[in-house]
């Protein structure tokens, strides 16, 4: 066929059971395949080989990777080389908040200008982390994007499709398996193993996953799913590198737990190999461990909660000003154990108005707009306290959060360093002008850290003095010196000043306020205070 038209053709074989393909003219060695190509993507095929440059002979793009960072340069390269050498999936291992979806779009570009890729699909967990991915993929590439949904429209102009993984499941064999040129799997060491296994095996295209905790389990194992080596990815640039290099910031933990919770940590009795299947099924192990009901009663104790708030609002690093919390994600077990958190907290605290502290979850339909609020995005600014169940826990992009909050015992390693995570990101100019964000806080109540033989630093509780405390106590200085240099005028001053101080903290109902009421009402009395 190649001596009489030409062209030598793609050759598709089968015994009737399977089917395998072999592009030898790409030098490609043959490959099972679960359907043939359609006329299009057999053209698009043909269009390589004549058409698509060597990737050595290309640069990432600077645009993308404006930073030129060197891990991202290197992924880039290292990705390129792999593909050059005819292998079709590679694994890039980067820590969370270095900027995996910056590397994947510095990828994507350049497949698409070598002509090694004419649609790609980038699959993520949930609808917040798609929002993300479309917000990056549109800062920089100029391509048609499409989301994907269970309606099956198809485009022949649309470029990058966007998906998570339950939306594209029910449908992807709508599409031939040569459809796509590229798979990108974001946060990949997730439920891909089993439950979305199907999806990697359908398409015959180039396929990279993104992960900061690879799984190296037998039946689950990260390496393998893209065909490398135990421990060996095609990237990787951990957290400890990150930190040593002031890309990610570092943590301090500040463990407390009472003697109730203590009890409570004792009754965690699921093993790891069942944690691991469940984790293989795409189930979260907490919500199965036979001992969930016991551990229940530590979790829903009114003062054990209280005492994690109360905590939390006292030793929680602060905003610029030193007077409020800063930007912070509580990890709840459930959504009755969030809204228990959120009730007690507004009980505590109800001088915020219920806007400062808010539960996000898929039990409210206003969790996207919840989110866009807590990232400074949307219509309240006041929140500052984001109570998490499940959403917040994994992939969400908020450089400004200073405290992470486990609330719960945490079944999964994995998880566990995704969560971490969340606070790692570098944030310049968050105390004001040069005052960067240098580290985060975590607050461990159930023992994760000790359960997990986790190193970190502890935290040393030295509690910011904020801008009204500052301005008291300068009173108070301007009352003393007065009164030793007999300056009545000034002394009557700064009198006036502290009592008026005073006076405004019998109006608030909050829990510090109750601790001193016998303080704060001796001193209303101006004729004491003097």
């Amino acid at each position: 066929m190649e001596s009489k038209y030409g062209q030598r053709p793609v050759i598709f074989y089968t015994n009737g059971y399977e089917i395998w393909i072999w592009d030898d003219a790409q030098n490609y060695p043959p490959r099972k395949i679960y359907g043939f190509y359609s006329k299009d993507s057999l053209e698009y095929l043909l269009f390589q080989r004549r058409q698509k440059k060597e990737l050595n002979t290309l640069e990432a793009s600077e645009k993308i990777l404006k930073d030129r960072r060197f891990y991202q340069i290197e992924a880039v390269r290292a990705v390129s080389e792999r593909f050059s050498d005819s292998h079709r999936k590679a694994l890039i291992v980067h820590a969370t908040g270095t900027g995996k979806t910056r590397v994947a779009i510095a990828i994507v570009e350049l497949l698409i200008r070598a002509g090694w890729a004419k649609r790609v699909l980038f699959l993520c967990d949930r609808k917040e982390l798609r929002k993300q991915a479309k917000n990056a993929f549109s800062d920089f590439l100029s391509e048609p994007i499409r989301i994907v949904n269970s309606r099956i429209e198809k485009n022949p102009s649309e470029r990058i499709f966007l998906a998570t993984y339950p939306a594209i499941k029910p449908i992807y064999q709508s599409f031939d398996v040569g459809f796509f040129d590229l798979i990108i799997a974001d946060e990949s060491h997730r439920s891909i193993y089993n439950v979305y296994s199907d999806i990697f095996a359908y398409f015959d295209c180039l396929q990279i996953g993104l992960t900061a905790t690879p799984k190296e389990h037998i039946t689950s194992n990260t390496f393998r799913i893209f065909n490398c080596e135990n421990g060996v990815p095609t990237a990787f640039y951990g957290l400890e590198e990150a930190v040593r290099d002031g890309y990610l910031n570092p943590y301090e933990v500040f463990e407390h737990t009472t003697e109730f919770l203590r009890e409570g940590i004792r009754l965690d009795v699921l093993t790891p190999e069942q944690i691991q299947e469940l984790e293989d099924q795409g189930e979260d192990p907490a919500n199965y461990d036979y001992s969930s009901e016991e551990i229940d009663k530590f979790i829903y104790n009114r003062d054990t909660n209280r005492a994690i708030i109360r905590n939390l609002m006292e030793n929680g690093l602060r905003d610029e000003s030193g007077q409020t919390l800063g930007k912070t994600i509580i990890f709840a077990r459930n959504h009755i154990h969030a809204v228990l958190l959120m009730k007690l907290f507004d009980e505590m605290y109800p001088q915020y108005g219920g806007k400062f502290c808010q539960v996000i979850d898929n039990y409210d339909p206003r969790a996207e707009q919840l989110i866009d609020d807590f990232k400074g995005q949307g219509h309240n600014d006041e929140l500052t306290i984001a109570i998490s169940v499940d959403m917040l826990d994994t992939g969400i992009d908020i450089p400004e959060i200073l405290n992470l909050d486990f609330a719960k015992p945490i079944k999964s390693p994995v998880k566990f360093q995704q969560m971490i995570g969340r606070g790692t990101r570098l944030c310049e100019n968050l105390f004001g002008p040069g005052e960067h964000k240098r580290v985060f806080r975590i607050f461990d109540h159930w023992g994760n850290f000790e359960r997990f033989d986790s190193d970190y630093t502890p935290a040393e509780p030295s509690r910011k003095v904020s801008l009204m405390e500052q301005v008291f106590e300068s009173r108070l200085i301007l009352a003393e010196t007065a009164l030793e240099k007999q300056h009545t005028v000034a002394f009557d001053l700064a009198i006036d000043l502290l009592h008026a101080d005073i006076k405004a903290l019998t109006n608030l109902p909050s829990i510090q306020v109750r601790d001193h009421w016998r303080t704060i009402q001796t001193f209303s009395d101006k004729a004491a205070l003097n």
